[in-house]
């Protein structure tokens, strides 16, 4: 696991529990919860995900509004859900994904506002 982590460009921050995200695999629409979230992409939780390579359609609710991402299926484990890697956003979705990210992470840190 450190392995993978220090392959990461992006740190990934853990998700509020009720963190979810709508997403779209050719005509099939879902809607997951998110285990955790970086700028290069996040960790959906799902029982049937797509197969590796797969391109899905991301859109989440931030507390700075909503963010629609196109991103790759990398991670797939069968019957646990995937690690997703973004491919593209427009520079409005990249800017608020950034901007609840660095809220997450003060969540995070010790001596941070606590929940």
């Amino acid at each position: 696991m450190t392995e993978t982590a220090n392959k990461r460009k992006y740190p990934r921050v853990k998700t509020p529990k009720a963190a979810l995200v709508a997403w779209k695999c050719g005509s099939q629409k879902f809607v997951s919860p998110v285990e955790n979230l970086a700028l290069g992409g996040l960790f959906i939780r799902t029982k049937n995900p797509p197969s590796a390579g797969t391109i899905v359609q991301l859109v989440f609710n931030t507390p700075q509004g909503e963010v629609r991402v196109r991103a790759s299926a990398r991670n797939v484990v069968m019957g646990v859900g995937m690690g997703v890697a973004i491919v593209s956003m427009e520079q409005e979705d990249r800017g608020r994904l950034d901007r609840w990210l660095k809220q997450l992470a003060t969540v995070d840190e010790p001596g941070g506002p606590a929940e």
